[in-house]
């Protein structure tokens, strides 16, 4: 997406978090997320959903999957896997719960860039069948086939690469 460049798109979701007991001596709980739910909910964020042994599930809150027109081609290639996913991104946070939600997208390179902050937790989870007729409409709607256009190369001029000779210098 072009910086400063608004969504033609916004999709509501909310974000289910797993924390799962750790066998480590150095971390009591290893935290992902797990997937989304369609549409926005009216739970409180961090609201427990499931306790069992070791393991709770958390509705960590609402996101929006931002849709761009200059980005239908990567949300096309997605969807053309046969499995498409949403990148939940979870980043660390200073408040009561260890991390907070950061963002949602459809965008495979987005969520692959997010990863670049080593502090960030990013999952790669199914996508929901509302959300991916959505995505395949807004793609119907707004996709536009690009040319690929093969630059030609420059041949290299000998001459360019020639050792040159200026004024005063010896051979």
């Amino acid at each position: 997406m072009s910086p400063g460049a608004l969504p033609l798109l916004r999709i509501p979701v909310g974000v289910v978090v797993e924390r799962r007991e750790a066998d480590s001596p150095w971390i009591d709980f290893v935290w992902r997320g797990i997937g989304v739910l369609p549409d926005e909910s009216e739970m409180m964020p961090w609201t427990v959903l499931r306790a069992q042994e070791g393991l709770t599930l958390f509705y960590a809150g609402n996101a929006m999957v931002d849709l761009y027109r200059s980005e239908t081609e990567r949300y096309r290639d997605n969807l053309a896997t046969g499995a498409p996913r949403i990148w939940i991104v979870l980043t660390p946070s200073e408040g009561a719960w260890p991390y907070a939600v950061s963002a949602v997208t459809a965008d495979p390179a987005e969520g692959e860039a997010f990863t670049e902050a080593g502090a960030n937790l990013v999952e790669a989870v199914p996508m929901p069948e509302i959300l991916h007729k959505a995505i395949e409409n807004f793609i119907a709607e707004h996709h536009v086939e690009r040319e690929f256009v093969k630059r030609e190369r420059r041949r290299a001029d000998p001459e360019a690469l020639a050792r040159r000779h200026h004024d005063g210098e010896h051979e």
